[in-house]
């Protein structure tokens, strides 16, 4: 009888390390964003882009990760000489504040304001999953 206990103990045991095998891998996330001015908004884009392209590969390499999904983000401002950015700061009459339309496609999601220094500075986010 004990004997028959240890091998059907043994059997559930063995079912569930096999259950807990084939369960699904859930996927982790992270939000990762890349800061950049430029002198138009092009440019300020472009290289906003390129940081946060620099900040998923170093992400990558970091945690010794092989493939990502990058889905575009809406990341918070990160402006280098303030601590935030609104629509109604004083600009002695140029344009302040966000620029408009947002830039969007697959991979990440630019936002782009008046710099205190440059005239563009923009912020790319982007979702990594792994």
């Amino acid at each position: 009888m004990r004997s028959h206990l240890r091998v059907v103990g043994l059997a559930l045991l063995g079912a569930s390390l096999c259950l807990v095998q084939a369960a699904p891998v859930r996927a982790a996330c992270i939000g990762l964003s890349g800061t950049a001015d430029g002198f138009d908004q092009e440019t300020g884009v472009s290289r906003a882009q390129l940081a946060l392209a620099d900040a998923v590969t170093q992400y990558k390499a970091a945690k010794k990760l092989r493939s990502v999904s990058v889905t575009a983000m809406r990341a918070k401002p990160q402006p280098y000489w303030r601590d935030s950015v609104s629509d109604d700061q004083f600009c002695f009459g140029t344009h302040c504040g966000y620029y408009k339309p947002d830039i969007v496609n697959a991979h990440s999601y630019t936002i782009c304001w008046h710099g205190v220094i440059s005239p563009y500075v923009c912020t790319s986010g982007a979702k990594v999953c792994w």
